[in-house]
């Protein structure tokens, strides 16, 4: 079975609600894992928005949440999840607001796309200190086993 990465608030590139956006809780979306290689020694997580700012004139790619050294055997993650409830060894790096923890959707103008993609390593990265969306994918390079994603849209209501 290969690696997936599913969520229950979302279907597979449907919309991802509100309440996972800037425009209600702002909290993770419950994800699930599965098909984790037997060799993987560790996971990543990246969470990012390739349609930054405007999906019609992208600029840039906006991270909106970054772990690392997930345990291999984690099931997934709860809706919510605190930095406190992150499986033992799991690692945060910044977002692009410049703080770790998840941000959600909050497109100022038209629907975007954000990419949950997980890793499965065959080593874990180790003390990156508080590293961004670069450094990590810089890190992870020649240690990804396999990789899944999942993607979902936001729109900002009444634009």
């Amino acid at each position: 079975m290969p690696l997936a990465i599913d969520s229950t608030a979302f279907a597979p590139g449907a919309a991802i609600p509100a309440r996972h956006t800037c425009e209600g809780e702002d909290v993770s979306p419950p994800l699930r894992f599965s098909g984790v290689p037997a060799a993987a020694r560790a996971l990543a997580l990246v969470v990012d928005d390739p349609d930054a700012p405007d999906p019609a004139a992208p600029r840039t790619v906006w991270s909106h949440w970054i772990l690392y050294d997930l345990p291999p055997a984690t099931p997934g993650l709860a809706e919510g999840v605190e930095a406190a409830a992150l499986p033992p060894g799991a690692r945060e790096g910044l977002n692009d607001w410049k703080r770790t923890g998840y941000g959600g959707p909050c497109p100022p103008i038209g629907r975007h796309r954000y990419f949950f993609t997980l890793y499965a390593l065959d080593a874990p990265l180790g003390d990156l200190g508080r590293p961004t969306r670069a450094r990590v994918l810089e890190a992870l390079r020649g240690h990804v086993l396999e990789q899944a994603q999942l993607m979902g849209t936001y729109q900002k209501r009444g634009r």
